[in-house]
């Protein structure tokens, strides 16, 4: 078992804003788009040509699109938010297990 980082967030109530903070930022996230986006080269008999290409997981599955140059900026802030929704995923887990650690050591207390 993974061990967790602890917050210097300590009480319930902080962790608890702290919580909800996440929660708000996940909120105000726009569109999701998993994968990575990189530009590739091809040659064709004549002459170089580039293109985006994005890449990703999807339910165990691999997929890959090509992006048209028009796209590229649109794709590229979807991907953008959801690594920051990952992170924010991550950060949420954290504080949770905490929370309720020092729940059990509260109540246990009592």
């Amino acid at each position: 078992m993974p061990l967790v980082r602890r917050s210097k967030v300590a009480t319930p109530k902080r962790l608890e804003e702290a919580i909800q903070g996440i929660k708000r930022e996940i909120g105000k996230l726009g569109a999701l788009r998993p994968g990575s986006l990189s530009q590739q080269a091809r040659k064709t008999k004549t002459r170089y040509g580039a293109y985006w290409h994005l890449s990703y997981t999807h339910r165990g599955k691999g997929h890959t699109e090509y992006i048209r140059d028009a796209f590229v900026p649109q794709v590229k802030t979807e991907v953008s938010n959801f690594k920051r929704f990952r992170k924010l995923i991550d950060r949420l887990i954290t504080l949770s297990i905490e929370r309720s650690q020092l729940r059990m050591k509260t109540d246990k207390k009592r």
